[in-house]
Parts: C-alpha cells; structure tokens; sequence
C-alpha cells in the first residue's frame, strides 16, 4: 500500500472523531503559543532584574505564572481529550470489524486462524487507535512548535538558528534508514506474536484432548520455542532502536552545545542575561520537536503495518444482503454439484439429488466424503463450483445463498451451546418465545432433564455448554433450532452423542414434528437411517 493509500485507510477509519482530533491539535498548538510566551516574559523579567530594560517585574511574574497555570490547564485537557478519543476509535474499530466479519463469507474466515483474527482486532487495533488519536495530533504540534521555536530564535539571532537547524538533514537521513529496518522487525514481530497467540488460544480449547494425548510437555515447548523467536526479533529491534536514537541524541546534543557556546560568546560579547536564557529555553525548545518526532516515528511504522493487516480483514468479500422468504412446503435440490477446498481435490463431484418437501432424509457417507459440505451449499455458506443448488417450493425455486438461509434451521456437529444460560440459547432460535413453547421444544428434543434441574430453564452454560453433559447439551441444540420453526431442518450429526434408545425416540419424535416439513439429517448411524423416509449415500 502507498503512503497516499495509508493516510486514505486512516482519515476513514477517523470518520466520526476528525473533528475532535482536530480539536485537540489546536489546543497543543495554543500550549505552544504559550510556552513561547513563557520564553519571552522570562527574558524581558531578567532583563528589567539586570536594569537592561524597565518595566514592572510584578506584571511579569504574574504574566509567568499565568503562563505556567495555563500550561498545566491545557495539558490536562489534552491529556483526557486523547484518552477519550482513543478509547472511542478503539470501540468504533472493533464495532466494525467484528460486524464486518459476521456479515462475510464463511470460505474467507475460514481460513483465518481466530487466534491471529482476534490478535489483528485487538492488537492492531490498539495500535492504529494510539497513532491517530494520540500520535498524529502530537507530531502536529510538535512540527509548529519547531517552526515556531526557530522562527524566534531567527528573530534573536538568525546565525544561532542556522546553527541549529543545520542538524535536521542528520535527522532525515537517519529517519529513512530507521523506517525501512523498523518496518521489517515489525512485521516479523506482529506475525510471530500472532502465532504465540494462535497457539495458546487453540490448545486451551483442546486442552482436554491434549492432556488425554500426553501431549502437553510438546506444545508447552512449542510455545517456548516461538516465545524465544520472538524475544529474539524484539530484542533486535530494540537494539536497532537505542542505537539510532543514540546517534540522533549526539546530533541534538551538538545543536544544543552550539547554542550554549554561542550564548556564552554574546554574554561575553555585552548580551544581556535574559537574551541568554532565551537562547538556552529556545534551543531546548527545537530540540525537543525533534526528539519527540524521533520517538513518535515508530509509531508511523507500526501503524503502517497494522493497517494492512486489517485491511486483509476489511477485504473479505460479505455475504448477499436481504432475505428472500419462500411459503408453503419447500425441497431442495442439488444438480450436478461439484466442489473443492483444495484445486484437484473434488469434496463433491457431480452430485445430484431432490430432497423432497415434507420428508425426512438421512445422509450417509464416510468422513470426509462431503456430508457436511452439503450442507454448507445448502446453508449457501460456500457455492457450488459446478452445478447449482436450489430451494422451490410448488410455484417458484432461488438458489441456495445467505439470502435464502431465513428458510431454514440448522443443528451443528457437536456442543454449540454459547455462554449464557439455557433459556438465552434457546431465545437464540426465537428471541420472542414463550416459556411454553421453549418447554414443548426440549420435549420434542428429549431434552426433558432440564425440568429436573435445580435452576431449570436458568441453568447456566459456561463456554460450549461446559457443565452439561455431550448428549444434554446437543438435546438443547436441537430444541433450539425447533423454536426456530422453519420449513427445512439441517442437522450435522444430532444423535452422535445419544444412546440408541433416546437416539430412537428423538427421531420417533423428530419425525412427528417433521409433518409438513423438510429433514435433512447427516448421520454416521445406519439405525438412524432406518427411521428416515428416505436415505442418500455420498461417497
């Protein structure tokens, strides 16, 4: 991305707060007006202390305390302005890419891992947020307080400014060679960084399965072994860092003894004391822009990279918006469909079959012979390479998308049990449904149990339905996506979890509920199979 590209991203992702960052460089810049006035009220009252000039030292002690509550008033302000914008482009940023990512196609987030997801919307986050709010206001500032503090020093004496300025190509130069060595580390650092997290995100949510593998000393040591890596790429970047800042320091340090040494000469030379302590407040006063501007660079190049890894998150293509609602008993079909994650590796090919309205229909197949794919097409979570899927119902049919996926109810493979309690996953299928309907629900589900505890429809449910058995928490799944009430029903594997007695019954019951509707059951059990009306192999 360009430099013109970067500052494009940034003034929109700014939208809403530009005004208020605006707002904030103004008054940094009124600071610097006044602490410029602090510099000349101090000259003109040692002047008037050393008989140079006259005047009313009591008004310009009052004027230099006026100066300093100022400062002080000013800074405060500032200092909670960028606190509050801040915090305020942080929530608008991870509002948007958190919607963002819910409304894109399921094939691009895919191949995300969350971890890193979440350490881009985090992370990055902060760091563009800071930049904005915080650094690109003060570097604003900083660079008119320079102008401003060599434009008085010039009025002083235009052979010290020089002096002084005489540093600023050091400066440049040094910059670039720092930006392009500062840029590399940091892209490795934010890559790395997002593995550290990927793994530890993605074992603690298997840590069951790992511990049960003995396997914990080995990602435990893998975890040491990048957490190594990336001490190594911060430390190299530190160093890179201190010793540029070092030789930038030398150079400011030479400015500032330049106009020390030349102060001292015009001191010598019958220069009053006041024009010598401008002198010494002035060139800490364009020193200082410049040591600012090199700590504030880093930021600019963090930034750089953080963008673009958001911006790969903002390039997700979204799924169709709207929703298109067909009545009446609805089938669907799948023509000729053949599909791939990987090119050459067909997951379906050719596949062609009608689930007719108002049956019920079981999927068999080995792993990983598509069964779960299909449904995907169905759910128009990914599109058919070749071929086409469609829903219809007596008078029209529309291919199967996002838009479509209002017709239909879907039970996951697995615990898919959120966070909450039992009664807030089963408002997910119908936010308005009443207790009597969420109780008619878990009966159809043989999920009856839930009446026998103590907190009933209150039970809470940890992170995927932890404290609920497999087969409970699968039962209320299916409950859930019954309250959703719609003409067809996908489930991934409903009865994996169950005995063959409650499997039988769920279904007996299942099949009940089903009268009118269209059932689409991916299961592994043949028995399961035997209680369907109708069954289809993919191989």
């Amino acid at each position: 991305m360009s430099i013109r590209g970067y500052i494009k991203w940034l003034w929109l992702a700014a939208e809403g707060l530009r005004g208020r960052i605006f707002l904030q460089a103004a008054v940094g810049v009124v600071h610097v007006a006044v602490s410029l006035m602090y510099v000349w009220t101090c000259k003109q009252l040692i002047d008037i202390a050393t008989s140079r000039i006259e005047g009313n030292i009591y008004l310009f002690i009052v004027a230099m305390v006026g100066c300093i509550i100022t400062q002080i008033l000013l800074s405060t302000y500032v200092s909670r302005m960028e606190v509050e914008s801040e915090l305020d482009m942080k929530n608008r940023l991870r509002h948007r890419l958190f919607s963002h990512m819910m409304d894109s196609r399921w094939a691009s987030g895919a191949k995300m891992h969350t971890g890193d997801v979440m350490n881009r919307i985090w992370e990055d986050v902060d760091n563009i947020a800071n930049t904005v709010c915080v650094v690109v206001p003060q570097t604003a500032v900083t660079c008119i307080q320079f102008i401003a503090a060599v434009t008085f020093l010039a009025i002083l004496d235009y052979r010290l400014a020089m002096v002084v300025v005489l540093i600023l190509p050091t400066f440049i130069l040094l910059s670039r060679v720092y930006a392009r060595r500062i840029r590399t580390y940091t892209k490795e650092i934010r890559d790395i960084d997002s593995r550290v997290q990927a793994h530890i995100q993605e074992n603690m949510h298997h840590r069951t399965l790992v511990s049960s593998m003995e396997y914990t000393p080995c990602v435990v040591e893998d975890l040491q072994t990048m957490q190594a890596d990336l001490r190594e790429k911060v430390m190299r970047r530190t160093d890179f860092t201190l010793l540029s800042r070092k030789m930038m320091q030398l150079g400011f340090s030479a400015g500032y003894l330049s106009a020390f040494v030349w102060g001292a000469f015009r001191l010598q030379a019958g220069a009053g004391y006041g024009m010598m302590t401008a002198f010494m407040q002035l060139a800490g006063q364009v020193q200082r822009p410049i040591m600012e501007l090199s700590r504030q660079l880093p930021s600019f190049i963090h930034v750089t990279t953080a963008v673009d890894r958001l911006a790969e998150l903002y390039d997700m293509p979204l799924e169709e918006r709207g929703a298109v609602r067909l009545d009446g008993e609805l089938g669907v079909r799948v023509e000729n469909v053949t599909f791939a994650y990987k090119e050459g590796e067909n997951v379906l090919e050719n596949f062609s079959y009608d689930f007719a309205a108002g049956r019920m229909t079981a999927i068999l197949g080995h792993t990983g012979a598509g069964k779960s794919t299909l449904l995907r097409l169905i759910l128009g979570l990914i599109d058919p390479q070749q071929g086409r899927a469609l829903i219809y119902n007596s008078e029209r049919e529309e291919s199967l998308s996002s838009r479509t996926r209002c017709n239909l109810g879907y039970v996951p493979q697995g615990n898919s049990l959120m966070s909450g309690t039992i009664r807030s996953n089963l408002l997910l299928g119908n936010p308005s449904a009443t207790d009597e309907q969420m109780c008619k629900a878990l009966h159809t589900a043989v999920a009856d149990f839930v009446f026998d505890l103590p907190l009933g429809l209150d039970t809470p449910c940890s992170e995927s339905g932890m404290g609920l058995s497999e087969g409970q928490a699968q039962r209320i799944a299916i409950a859930r996506a019954l309250l959703r009430d719609r003409s067809v029903m996908l489930m991934d594997e409903p009865t994996a979890a169950l005995d063959t007695a409650t499997e039988a019954l769920l279904l007996q019951r299942l099949s009940s509920y089903a009268s009118g509707r269209t059932m689409i059951i991916v299961t592994h059990h043949p028995s399961a199979a035997e209680l369907c009306d109708a069954v289809v192999r993919v191989e």
